[in-house]
């Protein structure tokens, strides 16, 4: 049996649901995977990428392949995640999300966060403004 979490894969998926955006190829995938920082949740229908370095951890990215949308996998990757965290000593989780993206800003409250910054003009957009990006933290414990 293939690995549901492997690079190509989320890969593939992250280019389905990051369409408006660059995408993240496998060999980026696979690079973040290397570190021991950084593991997986999820599976290749809705996987995250997180970071714990200390008690911090950092949500780097969450997709959907948008055939599975709207069916609660995002939330239960955002739970799964968020357990992985703190089994790991993170006491709280950052995350950032473009002030343009209502439908992740959404889930990430539904879970509990809330927002703690902004960074202006981070996400670039061809042949459009550049939208800010919503820096949103929540506590594990």
């Amino acid at each position: 049996m293939s690995d549901p979490l492997a690079p190509e894969r989320m890969a593939a998926t992250h280019a389905a649901a990051f369409s408006q955006s660059r995408p993240w190829s496998a060999a980026e995938i696979a690079a973040l995977l290397d570190s021991p920082l950084i593991f997986a949740a999820g599976d290749e229908r809705c996987f995250a990428l997180v970071r714990v370095i200390a008690d911090e951890a950092e949500l780097l990215t969450i997709a959907t392949d948008p055939a599975h949308q709207r069916q609660g996998l995002a939330r239960i990757c955002m739970a799964g995640c968020e357990a992985a965290a703190r089994e790991r000593g993170a006491a709280e989780m950052f995350l950032e999300v473009a002030e343009d993206n209502a439908a992740a800003q959404a889930l990430y409250r539904a879970c509990g966060f809330a927002e703690c910054g902004r960074r202006a003009g981070y996400y670039r957009r061809a042949g459009a403004k550049a939208a800010d990006a919503l820096l949103m933290r929540k506590a594990l414990r």
